[in-house]
């Protein structure tokens, strides 16, 4: 009961402040949405270009774990997981508040599971990550994108978004680990906290799950 009014008190604060005492919206905003997902890049600092991009990587992310972690919930993981690709955390905290633990996997793996829970999918989704990881280092003015975070909401949010969503992956991942048989949890405990990228590496390297748990 703690974590889950803990995790509604986020989400009411998380809010509050985004749309009341973060920056204001700039008048440019539209245009730069609008440029970032034409990929119109060359004149937009690379920072910006990356964490916009990684911000539809993340919800694919949690898509994978939710995936299993939603059967048997009374919630549709489905419909959080989805809003995510439009409303980052501020989609993700109410399921998070509304879960209950889920450390075992009831009934057959779908097609739609079996594909989120596949490493394709992990090492695609990291191939992507690490894509705009580098063209943010490489073409990114920190300078200016920390100017930008300081007097643009949209870039603001979106930045604290996406630090949101790292600091909300390992409160899911005990679960995933015990519905997969995956008893020593120290190592991947330990990369979860490295923001998306740990997330990635767990992807990419977790066990299928347990062949008992999918029969029903």
């Amino acid at each position: 009961m703690t974590n889950k009014l803990g995790f509604w008190l986020v989400w009411i604060l998380f809010s509050v402040y985004a749309f009341v005492f973060a920056p204001p919206d700039r008048p440019e905003t539209l245009d730069l949405i609008k440029k970032l997902i034409a990929g119109e890049w060359q004149e937009t600092n690379g920072y910006i270009v990356a964490i916009f991009n990684l911000m539809g990587v993340f919800p694919c992310v949690y898509a994978c774990i939710l995936a299993s972690d939603g059967r048997g919930q009374k919630v549709p993981a489905w419909i959080f997981s989805g809003l995510s690709f439009f409303l980052g955390a501020f989609a993700l905290l109410p399921y998070f508040a509304l879960r209950e633990p889920n450390p075992s996997f009831e009934g057959k793996t779908n097609w739609n599971i079996k594909l989120l829970d596949s490493r394709f999918t992990g090492l695609t989704l990291s191939a992507i990550a690490l894509y705009f990881l580098v063209y943010g280092f490489s073409s990114g003015n920190w300078g200016d994108f920390l100017q930008q975070w300081q007097t643009s909401r949209f870039i603001h949010v979106m930045s604290l978004d996406f630090c949101m969503l790292s600091l909300m992956f390992p409160w899911l991942l005990s679960d995933d680990m015990e519905r997969r048989g995956m008893t020593d949890d120290r190592f991947f405990s330990f990369i979860a906290l490295i923001p998306l990228v740990g997330a990635l590496i767990y992807l990419c390297l977790r066990s299928p799950l347990k062949a008992d748990e999918k029969m029903a």
